[in-house]
């Protein structure tokens, strides 16, 4: 992956060169750092019993990010809601992740299923 210092005139690049292309474009918006990769997919047989525990890992700890993010101050098992302010008050603090809020949570539900 390359990282882009844009011109003045070019501030941010998204997305896919076109729609054949397998290079894409990324700026995060938190930092304005802007990163440009290749997606590429060499692997098309059937997945190991390792690929599908971290893959079942990974789906489970976006489901939990994807409901700490959605809870509300006002719902009734405040559970979730206690564990989105403990993750965007240390997302907040921390300057050297650079991802999205969304993203922090994934990566720290993922961690706390691995230990």
């Amino acid at each position: 992956m390359s990282k882009i210092v844009p011109m003045a005139l070019v501030q941010s690049m998204s997305g896919k060169v076109c729609m054949h292309s397998d290079v894409y474009f990324r700026t995060n918006k938190r930092t304005g750092d802007v990163y440009s990769g290749k997606m590429c997919y060499p692997y098309e047989g059937e997945p190991t019993e390792n690929q599908v525990a971290v893959r079942t890992a990974f789906t489970a700890a976006c489901a939990s990010a994807k409901a700490i993010c959605a809870a509300k101050s006002t719902d009734s098992d405040q559970a979730l809601y206690t564990k989105q302010q403990a993750y965007r008050s240390s997302y907040d603090g921390n300057r050297t992740f650079k991802g999205n809020f969304y993203s922090f949570v994934v990566k720290k539900e993922y961690q706390a299923a691995q230990d």
